[in-house]
């Protein structure tokens, strides 16, 4: 459940704030909120959820590959973007 929260920022963090939120299309207060979910994690570690989602995705990708060359499926991709 959301909660408000207000900060005081100060003319550096609010600038870089802005420009962030204006680069990524998003609101400031959503950058305020990527950012602390990203320092988070590097200074926490990921959570037990988010590993484990990471790591389904990752077996389910494992599974969508079997049989697949890998280098094939690169060449072909890349092949793909020369078209764009």
């Amino acid at each position: 459940m959301p909660t408000r929260t207000t900060l005081l920022l100060d003319g550096d963090s609010r600038r870089a704030a802005k420009r962030l939120a204006a680069k990524l299309d998003v609101s400031p207060s959503e950058v305020v909120r990527r950012a602390l979910v990203h320092y988070g994690e590097h200074v926490l570690g990921v959570g037990s959820e988010r590993r484990r989602k990471r790591r389904d995705a990752l077996k389910r990708l494992a599974v969508l590959f079997q049989g697949n060359d890998p280098e094939a499926e690169i060449a072909a991709r890349k092949a793909e973007d020369e078209h764009f």
